[in-house]
Formats: structure tokens, C-alpha cells, sequence
């Protein structure tokens, strides 16, 4: 058995913790009762979905005092009191207590509000108060305010480990023996890495073969140590929402140009994804060029459609409330690092060639495109300010993938600001990028302000479901990303995924290194869990320990 304690904390102020945060339900895991680890980076699991007025706008919500309880029937349930937003007493639902219910503490289906009479049954039934609590000031998490103690099987506890605590290298195999003729022959072996999550990971092995002629038959030891590329965060000052793309074996880097206010876009080219870092940065795009696109040059992406590069983008002929999304076409055979073999910017448009929004009332920018189970579909983020600031809500659309700056389907609202960790400072979800993988499609987007409390969340859908359908995707309750995954990275956002020839998948992202840092861009592997879903906080140390960084084999050449 294992003991899993519910607590809020304590808001820190608007830069490191705010109340949207705090007020929500934490989780941490003790074996013994006494001793407890805070879980998911000391961040919270549960939150408070916003309600919808009539005219769109959203409500916010936050919680406190979260209460965790045994159903009958199996699973688990979470009994709280409904707060404003930022810690506001929330008089329309005085009296009453939200419920909850979830099988695993990872995925919640808020039910609705119970009495008092009804949630005090609730916790009666479900054994909530039968185990003490410790005091805060005996629990070594910072800012708790504890709740409340449940008693949990072992099966249980360990799931919530494997997804809440970030995996570590704990083990690293290789065959004892290997047949090779060649050195490209011994390439094909892999070192299997272990991680503390139960999951493995196959990693290339740099050979030290100065004692090896594959032209003299026998038998030969050598040792190698296991390949890991290093990126040093940051991989580029005043470089926001980057994004790497392999085209003709080679490697494009181009990201958001934060160092003159956005006006021009960068292309870098290199062999390899390390070598992208030092790479020559060769200017594509200004505001200068175009007088559809003056000003405001947001988010590009490389995406490739039916063999054809594009680039997309958003921009603005003047001011901030008119940017909307473009695509750009690399011409055939074009050099994509040559400014004269990109076509003039396109405007994204309706399948009736309408425009997508009204320039001046609503915006479009963060237009990501992908393949799934034969249709091209773009998803993008879009925002009304008038009459009414409505916040920036994701829409999907399919796409003409003849004309890839045509929509071939009405645009469909797929999600809005509906959690504080969304709607923090302001509310906004933007920066959408697909990550499919054999079953399932995954789409990290990124929530609230551009500022320290830029965080990433998680939606996915399986495999034969409709797109178009909002209620088939799956929102994750809690971000995956945060300024509490990775010490001293803040405002972490607007994700971006590579898949190198190995086969690894890279992570482009940025964040700002400090609380005061400027945006800049960073790499990371992306590791998948026990359930295929990314995780975007192994870094480097996590990712390969020292202690098993060096194999070794006996080589046969015959």
C-alpha cells in the first residue's frame, strides 16, 4: 500500500506562482505516511474547467480545500469548494461542493456540484478523513497546504510515479557478443537504456575501434560510449516559437525574430540537428518586401505537403490586430536558405476563397499543418477582439493540400482557455504542433501569456475518430510543461517537433533562461511514458546517466 495526499498551495506572487495555479489540486506520494514526494514538479493535477456566458466569454475558476475519497464502485473521486479565479469567494456556488470523479488521479471527469449534506456522505463513504494528516510545516514541499490523506494500492501508486515523476537512465544493456564485417555493419546494434518509468530506449553507441581490423577474422573487445547530442539551453538568444525540419537531408532551422521586434525571418542549414546551433543565419523574409506583410512577422513553421516545402506564418500589413496566417511555397527545386525561391505570402483563406476572419476584428496567427490517416488538416489559434475580447481559442479545419493556403472545410472550434493554467494573465491557448505516433495523434499547444507563466498542454485523439469532432479529443487536466519542469527555464512554449535519422524525436521549444531572460530556443528528446504519450522534461542528465554511459562488446569479424 502506498498514501497519497492532496493539498493546494500557497500562491508565490504573479512571476513564480500565481493563484490560478496554487489553487488547484496537488498530489504527493509517501510509502510510509510520514515521508511524502511531491508529484508533477510540485504543480497541480487538478483543475477547474471555466463555464461560458452567453456572448462566448469565459468564467474562470480555481479550487481549494480538495478532498480525495474511495468510490463503492471502484476508482476515486475529489470533493472541493469552487473559488474565483484568483482566490475570490465565489457567492453563486456557496453551500455547494464541486465533485469529481477518476480512476487513476491522472484523468478527471468533473461530474457537478453536491450539497453539503451530499458531499459530507460522500466523504463519509469514500474513507477521506481515516488517515492523518501531516502539518505543513512537517512536509518538505514547498508552499503546501495539505487536505487530506488517502490509502491507495500499490498498482496505483505506481502508475502515478511512472507519469508524475519525471523518468530517469537507470539501466543500459548491449549484447555480449555481435557479428559485424564493417564498421557500418556494427552500426546497426543499439544500447537499450532503461528508465526508472519502465519504459526503454534504443540509443546509437560511439565505437572506439582502434584495435579492430574487420579485414583479420577473430574476435575482438572494444569498448564505446553511448551517443547522446548535447544542446546547451539556450541554442539561440531572441529566438522564439522555432521549429526544425528535414528536407533533402538536410536540416532548416527558423523561429520568431524577437531581436528587431519581428520583422524578418532566418533560415539556418546544416547537415545534422547539432550542427544548426553554429549554423549561418540567411535572411528570407523582411517586412520590407511585401506591403501585405509589413509588419509582425509571428511563429513559421516548415511543413511538408505532398513532396511540396512550405513555410507558414503569420503577418500583418500594419498593426498587431490585422496579423493573420500566410503560407509561403518553395519553389521546385528551390534552395529553401535562398530568399528568391520562396513565392510571395500567401493569405490563409476559406474553401470559398473568403477571407478567414475580418482583418481588425479578429486574428489568426500559429497555423500548424499535418498528415493523418490520408487528409491534411490545419489546426491554428484565433482571437476576436471586437466587439468583445473573446480570448485566443484553437480551430481546425482540413486542407486543401493542392492549394495549401485553402481551407476544404468550415473552420471548427477545437478548444479555449478553459483552465487556469490557460487563462493565467490572460486567455489565450496558440502555438499547436501534431506529434502522431501509430495509434494515436497528439497536439501540445501552449497556454496564457507569453510571459514567465507560458506553460504547454497536451491533447490527443485516437486513431479513427473524426477530427472535426471537438468532444473526440482528449484535453489533459494539467500542463506537461511548466516553469517548474526544468530549473531556471521559464515561460516554457510554442512546441515544435524534428525526427533525426536515428529516429529520435526532438522537441523545439522556447523559454526564457531566468525570470527576467529574453525568449530563446531550446532542444530537448522527447521521451514517451508507459502510455506512448510525450514527455518533455527528461533532460540530458535524466536522459543518460553517467553510470551507464560507456558499453562494451566482444566484436566478431569472420
Amino acid at each position: 500500500m502506498a498514501y497519497l495526499l492532496s493539498y493546494t498551495r500557497l500562491p508565490v506572487d504573479s512571476v513564480i506562482y500565481d493563484p490560478r495555479l496554487a489553487y488547484s489540486m496537488h498530489l504527493a506520494i509517501s510509502e510510509d505516511g510520514e515521508n511524502y514526494q511531491a508529484l508533477n514538479h510540485n504543480s497541480g493535477v487538478l483543475f477547474v474547467k471555466a463555464t461560458e456566458n452567453e456572448d462566448g466569454s469565459l468564467t474562470p475558476w480555481s479550487l481549494k480545500n480538495p478532498v480525495i475519497l474511495e468510490l463503492k464502485d471502484g476508482g476515486f473521486g475529489v470533493v472541493a469548494e469552487r473559488i474565483g479565479a484568483d482566490g475570490e469567494e465565489d457567492t453563486e456556488s456557496a453551500g455547494k461542493f464541486l465533485y469529481f470523479t477518476t480512476k487513476d488521479f491522472l484523468d478527471y471527469t468533473e461530474v457537478g456540484f453536491l450539497s453539503k449534506e451530499e458531499a459530507e456522505e460522500k466523504k463519509r463513504e469514500g474513507n477521506a478523513d481515516r488517515m492523518k494528516v501531516p502539518a505543513a510545516e512537517k512536509l518538505e514541499i514547498q508552499g503546501v497546504v495539505p487536505q487530506n490523506v488517502l490509502e491507495i494500492s500499490e498498482s496505483v501508486a505506481d502508475r502515478l510515479r511512472k507519469k508524475l515523476l519525471t523518468p530517469v537512465n537507470c539501466g543500459m544493456e548491449f549484447p555480449e557478443q555481435v557479428e559485424a564485417s564493417s564498421a557500418e555493419e556494427l552500426e546497426k546494434y543499439r544500447a537499450m537504456a532503461f528508465y526508472t518509468d519502465g519504459t526503454k530506449v534504443a540509443k546509437r553507441v560511439d565505437w572506439d575501434l582502434s584495435t579492430v581490423d574487420f579485414a583479420v577474422p577473430g574476435t575482438y573487445k572494444i569498448k564505446g560510449n553511448v551517443h547522446q547530442e548535447h544542446f546547451e539551453f539556450p541554442i539561440a538568444f531572441y529566438r522564439a516559437d522555432p521549429c526544425v525540419a528535414k528536407w533533402k537531408n538536410k536540416y532548416y532551422f527558423i523561429a520568431t525574430n524577437d531581436a528587431d521586434d519581428n520583422h524578418t525571418l532566418y533560415i539556418r542549414e546544416a547537415d545534422t540537428i547539432p550542427e544548426l546551433v553554429n549554423a549561418e543565419e540567411k535572411l528570407i523574409l523582411d517586412s520590407t518586401t511585401y506591403p501585405h506583410v509589413g509588419n509582425l512577422l509571428w511563429a513559421p513553421e516548415f511543413h511538408e505537403i505532398n513532396g511540396k516545402l512550405y513555410i507558414f506564418h503569420a503577418a500583418t500589413p500594419d498593426e498587431f490586430f490585422k496579423e493573420e496566417s500566410h503560407v509561403m511555397e518553395l519553389r521546385e527545386g528551390g534552395n529553401p536558405s535562398c530568399k528568391e525561391d520562396w513565392s510571395e505570402p500567401k493569405r490563409v483563406v476559406c474553401p470559398d476563397g473568403s477571407d478567414l476572419c475580418e482583418a481588425g476584428k479578429e486574428i489568426t496567427l500559429d497555423m500548424t499543418c499535418f498528415e493523418w490517416e490520408g487528409d491534411y488538416y490545419v489546426i491554428w489559434s484565433q482571437r476576436q477582439f471586437l466587439p468583445k475580447d473573446l480570448g485566443a481559442w484553437l480551430y481546425i479545419a482540413k486542407l486543401n493540400p493542392q492549394e495549401p493556403w485553402k481551407l476544404l472545410t468550415d473552420p471548427v472550434v477545437l478548444l479555449k482557455p478553459d483552465y487556469g493554467w490557460s487563462n493565467n494573465h490572460t486567455f489565450v491557448v496558440e502555438g499547436p504542433f501534431a506529434l502522431p505516433r501509430e495509434n494515436k495523434l497528439y497536439v501540445t499547444f501552449s497556454g496564457a501569456a507569453v510571459d514567465t507563466s507560458y506553460v504547454v498542454g497536451l491533447l490527443s485523439i485516437e486513431k479513427g475518430k473524426d477530427l472535426l469532432q471537438p468532444e473526440n479529443w482528449k484535453q489533459g487536466n494539467y500542463p506537461i510543461l511548466t516553469a517548474r519542469s526544468v530549473e531556471s527555464e521559464y515561460g516554457t512554449g510554442h512546441n515544435a517537433y524534428v525526427t533525426d535519422e536515428d529516429g529520435t524525436v526532438w522537441n523545439t521549444y522556447h523559454a526564457r533562461p531566468g525570470v527576467e531572460g529574453v525568449r530563446s530556443s531550446g532542444i530537448r528528446r522527447v521521451h514517451f511514458d508507459i502510455d506512448g504519450a510525450p514527455m518533455l522534461d527528461v533532460t540530458e542528465e535524466l536522459d543518460l546517466s553517467e553510470a551507464f554511459a560507456q558499453v562494451e562488446t566482444c566484436v566478431v569479424v569472420r
